[in-house]
């Protein structure tokens, strides 16, 4: 029961097609039975099951790279998101699942088609209001929730429960009404409810809300008084689209004015927002800022918006199909283009805050924080570069994001943005001149040297002219970086000073952190520890005085390869393990890559030729996965290359071919265990000659969840949305056939037992 029919017929499908599309109207529940198809499909894929979510991507120009951060790939690499995809999928067995194409049907149809043709093992299921229309691709046309045959017998009480319109108005009925049950005498209205809304899963759910005020009776009288209206007095069935249409619009036409102007003016935020966005973007005209928080929250008491805990605030989320409804309404009240400049110009300032907060005690919720944005922030990035006399302000808004850029998944979208910014604000300011040298630390780190020493040259010739010592400052950094890329050391120190002593002037601690970690390293590679040392110490007690930590763990990377050079191997270990430590915590492939180059270097140095062959086994896979072998860090690889000349000498092409494929087929988050811990995990199989069955994440949060953190605890221990923390945590309930935290603790005790193993299984879908 609960789609049990529906999920089988789309799992045969997807065995018999690798393009299946589920198609429907909006609120038809195409999402819900997409995502449980998945979750059931899920072993038959062990390159993983991804969900992208389309609803909040705007241009179509995104797609490739919006499927990228799905996928959780982090190329730092200039190649097109596409043929990053193209790369990464060719040789794995995966199923996409494409939540929502209907706006992008074209894009999605072309995309489809070019990973099907490059990746054998690929599958996608997509979910849209109608299909793809692409070669090879098979529809089902998604049904409403199951009523009780008409011309059949009069069901009893338990049959009728078992209904899965029926089932899914008492489940909802019950969390709003509690004690609230199906019984004898409400019985028929419950039923009648259903099929006025054509058992359509999302009116259900909308008009169950009413119960808070009216009773089964009360609803049923009113929706049959709406229905009547609408269609003049006949007792048709409504078309599935009408019915809904007019189930929002009676939801609608019960708010107050002012839930009705907020409804409206929040359709204009692209994923979720926050209370302050709120506050900002949708007072005015009609609505106190002061009103906001008591409108909010009567708007989530009506189930318009969605309430989602994050680590230190609370956010809220509007249905697709709820927000497209409000940006009618704010079109046709003339409102749309004021409440979107209010929402360009919101974003721009909370991308300058986190700019002006970048370096101190709140840097990584900042950088949490901007990631949870990051649709808001493109929309907003948007509005700046298309409209008349904003572009500049744009410039300076993707350069303002520099640090959102090179911590997530976002690095080639930045400069994207940035290279599309510059090419429409070609004014020799000080704000192109600022958003050249961002731009090219971008290229640098895609090894794009040639470019990034084009836009610094253009940048210091801004920067004279104008008499900008900041950018002067910069500039000089980033060509130290490029010169030591092209192993022109001793112009990268000359540089390298320059921009010491150019930031200590102008009081800039970011630049003179960064400036006095590459100085540091560029000293330690030609051999003068004492003064890599000091300028390593000096970087540290500039990031202590202001609280901050990613500057400071890469000081820490910094400091560990002079002291591994001086042969302290202990001490370094140590230095480098507490860097990787921060550089996990935000999931900077980056930092951590040259993380486990010094401790695979640290291990040779030891004699752990084994361990040595098997981290670097590990950080050929890194290394690829990030796009760009040692990306900013170039000078690096001779350091690389004389540790895997000297551990194949020691080891023999046998033993360090089989250490070395070892660790390349560790996963990401097996590599940093093993990278923390000294010991490669067992390849001994799990009980019963079984794997585990969840994911190198899931086991990660499985752990967590045994050691009896909450989902706010794994979130922060993480640095991850609590929202994204509770959704793994489904998956490993719904994968183990769990329906407690406790039974993953006593799973995980027990050695990664399976759920078959215990003969239990999955409990049943109530929708």
């Amino acid at each position: 029961m609960g789609r049990r029919h529906e999920a089988a017929e789309v799992k045969e499908m997807l065995s018999a097609s690798r393009l299946v599309t589920l198609t429907g109207v909006g609120g038809v529940g195409k999402t819900r039975l997409a995502l449980r198809v998945a979750d059931e499909a899920r072993r038959a894929f062990p390159d993983g099951v991804w969900l992208a979510e389309l609803a909040e991507l705007d241009n179509p120009a995104l797609l490739a790279q919006g499927l990228t951060e799905a996928l959780e790939i982090r190329d730092h690499s200039p190649r097109p998101a596409l043929d990053v995809l193209v790369d990464h999928l060719r040789d794995r067995q995966a199923l996409i699942v494409l939540d929502n194409c209907e706006h992008l049907l074209e894009e999605c149809a072309r995309l489809a088609d070019r990973l099907l043709r490059a990746a054998p093992g690929l599958r996608l299921l997509a979910t849209s209001r109608q299909a793809l229309g692409t070669a090879g691709e098979q529809s089902l046309a998604v049904p409403t929730l199951g009523l009780p045959d008409l011309e059949g017998p009069r069901p009893t009480l338990a049959t009728l429960a078992r209904c899965d319109a029926i089932r899914l108005f008492t489940e909802r009925a019950a969390a709003i009404v509690p004690g609230f049950q199906l019984t004898e005498d409400n019985r028929d209205a419950i039923e009648l409810i259903c099929r006025r809304l054509d058992g359509i899963p999302l009116g259900i759910e909308i008009a169950v809300v009413r119960l808070r005020a009216l009773s089964v009776q009360q609803l049923l009288d009113r929706l049959d008084d709406r229905f009547r209206l609408l269609t003049t007095g006949s007792r048709t069935v409504l078309p599935r689209h009408q019915t809904l249409r007019a189930l929002i619009d009676w939801s609608y036409e019960l708010c107050t004015e002012r839930e009705r102007l907020l409804w409206a003016r929040v359709s204009v935020f692209a994923g979720s927002l926050d209370l302050d966005a709120a506050e900002a973007v949708c007072s005015g005209e009609g609505i106190d800022r002061a009103e906001i928080l008591d409108l909010v929250t009567e708007l989530v008491d009506k189930s318009v918006l969605l309430r989602e805990e994050h680590r230190t605030a609370v956010r809220y989320r509007m249905l697709d199909t709820l927000r497209s409804y409000g940006r009618e309404r704010l079109a046709a009240a003339g409102e749309e283009d004021v409440r979107l400049r209010r929402h360009r110009d919101y974003y721009r300032g909370l991308a300058a805050d986190a700019r002006a907060a970048l370096f101190g005690p709140a840097q990584v919720q900042w950088f949490a924080r901007l990631q949870l944005e990051h649709a808001n922030l493109r929309t907003a990035l948007e509005g700046c570069l298309t409209e008349p006399g904003q572009t500049g302000r744009g410039l300076e808004m993707a350069a303002d994001l520099l640090y959102h850029w090179i911590t997530s998944y976002y690095l080639g979208e930045g400069r994207r943005w940035l290279d599309q910014a510059l090419a429409l604000s070609t004014e020799p300011t000080a704000a192109r001149a600022r958003a050249l040298w961002t731009d090219s630390w971008l290229a640098v780190i895609q090894s794009d040297t040639d470019a990034a020493a084009a836009m610094l040259e253009e940048s210091r010739s801004i920067g004279t002219r104008l008499g900008l010592d900041p950018v002067l400052a910069y500039t000089a950094l980033y060509s130290g970086m490029v010169a030591m890329y092209r192993g022109e050391t001793r112009s990268a120190i000359a540089l390298y000073e320059e921009a010491v002593t150019r930031h200590r002037a102008t009081g800039d601690p970011v630049g003179l952190a960064l400036a006095l970690i590459r100085l540091s390293l560029a000293h330690s590679f030609i051999g003068d520890s004492p003064r890599a040392i000091a300028l390593g110490e000096e970087s540290l007690a500039v990031c202590d005085a202001y609280g901050e930590g990613w500057h400071r763990a890469y000081t820490m990377m910094a400091l560990g390869m002079d002291v591994w050079r001086q042969g302290d191997t202990a001490r370094a270990a140590a230095l480098e393990k507490d860097s990787l430590t921060f550089n996990r915590s935000l999931d900077d492939p980056l930092g951590v890559a040259v993380n486990l180059e010094v401790l695979a270097w640290i291990a040779a140095t030891d004699r752990d030729h084994t361990r040595a062959a098997g981290l670097l086994g590990a950080l050929r896979t890194i290394w690829h996965a990030i796009g760009a072998p040692h990306s900013g860090y170039g000078h690096l690889a001779l350091y690389h290359e004389e540790c895997e000349t000297a551990v194949r000498r020691a080891l023999g092409k046998a033993a360090f071919n089989t250490a070395f494929k070892r660790g390349a087929r560790l996963s990401y988050t097996e590599a940093l265990v093993y990278a923390l811990e000294d010991e490669l995990p067992s390849e001994e199989p799990a009980v019963g000659g079984r794997p585990s069955p969840l994911t190198p994440r899931e086991s990660e949060i499985a752990q967590l969840v045994a050691q009896g953190l909450s989902n706010k605890e794994i979130a922060s221990s993480l640095v991850i949305a609590q929202r994204t923390a509770e959704g793994h945590i489904e998956h490993i309930l719904s994968k183990l056939g769990f329906t407690s935290r406790a039974q993953v603790a006593v799973w995980v005790a027990e050695g990664h037992r399976t759920a078959e193993a215990d003969g239990q299984h999955p409990p049943e879908d109530p929708a």
